[in-house]
């Protein structure tokens, strides 16, 4: 008879898991045991903090549309890695953290490091449970797979009691599961959205969302080119839609630039597809009105609980976006010029004048426009420094941009590390702030280790800068947590193993990321900028020179 973890483990292999992020701990250790031998099968990625594999899993899930596996302990194990399942429900990407639980027979007396995992994660997670017997190992776990990866995808939580999982568990481990097909249109309601596109005069479409297919992908593209529809991505989803496409207007997120707040605000028919129309992407639910928009709005979402959450739409459409997408057919009207200049205007945004920093940082991402290949990947956690992956690269239908829609500061790093488990052999970059990549610098260990070496390259700016720039429009010149004392990052590379340079000119980026991706072993660039380059468009010094000026009028 095999014991619990060994059911569990052979379950998650025949399910299709490759990798286990985690930090090892006592609570799971029939788990561990079970892993022993699975090797090449499902691997378990020893992580340095729980947070960073927890951002591991979370990323794997966005990336590959399989949930991310992670594994954690008990108590602090598991409160480190909720970050990662506030990130993951937030990205809507799907993923499975496995928690050690305290035995049965201690359960309910505050044991040590005992926490009720479905009162905790209950709102944080699409559902967390506890695994009484080890003989509901494989039907639970079926249920939490098609759970993470159906309808809006998302973290599930699956608590693990030491006894249980340790204990003899006659029940047979899990087969592969057959697909859940995905939900088609209704064909009255899909014909009804042409009819409403086809009588707009300013029609717009908004995507988000990360479980797309490339053929949807594609098949979207066509519709919205042969339509002449500008399309918009919703906050840190504009790898779903090819930039390069004459009809893409944009990304409505943090930052939102000027024109794609007018081209929401001030189009007639909207139809969003796979959107969750969170706070960043209406502008703090501002471009629509709640809860009725004066824009006739068609929404299609696998998820019933999406569909007038927030807003009620003119049309609602329970189906899965890549069936719509799929079924669209060309509509035309007389919107000609508003697709074009909506397209002009993304355009002109990428006009920047030189910055008076020592290292130009759009300049660098112009060089990283031209340099790197059409599949790579992008990565990035939290802060102003953001905006330059986020709003002056543009992505190709095989590029990747995973970035968190929670803002979470130090998902980088572990998205990087993560993505090169998954796709070894695809170029991945990670922008981090000084700030941001202190926040799980530790994990460049874990892909050393996991020999997943990205290059990083780190906007050392030496201040909080995203919080230090709320602070001068807020409280001008009163300066105050803000400012940043750090290490060498270059050194700190190299003791990790990783090829290490500090950059201190705009004119040696280019070499010096050459030298970068050379290096077998991964890289990270410290690149010096001014704390007054905090912004693309407007310094600090001029921050707080406007809010003085508000004070005193």
């Amino acid at each position: 008879m095999i014991h619990g973890g060994q059911v569990l483990v052979r379950s998650l292999v025949a399910l299709g898991a490759r990798k286990a992020f985690g930090v090892p701990g006592e609570s799971f250790l029939a788990a561990l045991d079970a892993m022993h031998d699975t090797g090449g099968a499902l691997d378990f990625v020893n992580c340095r903090n729980e947070g960073g594999a927890g951002f591991m899993a979370a990323a794997w899930g966005k990336l590959t549309g399989s949930p991310g596996i992670a594994f954690v302990t008990r108590g602090p194990g598991v409160t480190n890695a909720s970050i990662g399942v506030h990130t993951a429900m937030q990205d809507s990407a799907p993923m499975l953290l496995f928690v050690g639980q305290v035995g049965t027979d201690m359960r309910g007396r505050e044991a040590f490091q005992e926490i009720d995992y479905r009162a905790v994660f209950g709102t944080m997670a699409k559902w967390a449970v506890e695994i009484d017997h080890a003989d509901r190992i494989p039907e639970i776990v079926a249920r939490a797979w098609v759970t993470a990866t159906t309808g809006r995808p998302g973290p599930v939580v699956i608590a693990l009691p030491e006894d249980m999982l340790s204990g003899p568990c006659d029940a047979a481990p899990l087969a592969a599961l057959s697909p859940v097909a995905e939900a088609a249109p209704d064909a009255g309601a899909l014909a009804r959205a042409q009819d409403m596109l086809a009588a707009a005069q300013r029609p717009l479409i908004l995507i988000g969302g990360a479980n797309w297919t490339a053929p949807a992908r594609a098949a979207l593209q066509a519709f919205a080119e042969a339509s002449s529809i500008p399309v918009v991505c919703a906050f840190r989803y504009q790898d779903m839609f090819d930039n390069h496409s004459p009809v893409y207007a944009g990304e409505a997120g943090v930052g939102m630039p000027p024109n794609v707040k007018a081209a929401i605000r001030d189009a007639d028919v909207i139809l969003a597809l796979n959107v969750r129309f969170g706070e960043m992407t209406t502008d703090a639910y501002t471009l629509l009105r709640v809860p009725v928009p004066d824009q006739t709005l068609i929404h299609v979402h696998a998820s019933d609980r999406e569909i007038g959450k927030v807003y009620q739409p003119s049309l609602g459409i329970h189906a899965s976006h890549n069936a719509v997408a799929l079924a669209l057919t060309p509509v035309r009207g007389d919107w000609g010029e508003w697709c074009k200049g909506a397209r002009a205007a993304y355009e002109a945004g990428f006009d920047l004048p030189p910055l008076d920093s020592p290292v130009d940082m759009g300049a660098v991402t112009a060089h990283l426009r031209d340099v790197l290949p059409e599949d790579a990947i992008l990565t990035n956690g939290a802060g102003n420094f953001a905006v330059w992956p986020n709003k002056f690269y543009r992505f190709g239908p095989k590029a990747r941009l995973l970035a968190p829609q929670s803002g979470a500061m130090g998902y980088g790093l572990p998205a990087a590390i993560a993505a090169r488990i998954a796709q070894p052999d695809r170029r991945v970059v990670c922008f981090a702030g000084d700030g941001d990549f202190q926040m799980t610098c530790q994990e460049l260990a874990t892909a050393r280790q996991a020999n997943a070496c990205p290059i990083v390259l780190i906007v050392n700016n030496g201040i909080y800068g995203t919080i230090r720039a709320h602070q001068e429009r807020n409280y001008p010149a009163r300066v105050s947590g803000t400012e940043m004392w750090s290490p060498d990052f270059a050194a700190l590379a190299r003791s990790y193993g990783f090829h290490g340079e500090r950059v201190e000119r705009t004119e040696d980026f280019a070499d010096a990321f050459a030298r970068a991706c050379a290096s077998p072993t991964g890289a990270v660039l410290d690149l010096v900028v001014s704390p007054e380059a905090v912004t693309p468009r407007q310094t600090l010094a001029q921050m707080r020179a406007a809010a003085l000026a508000a004070q005193e009028g």
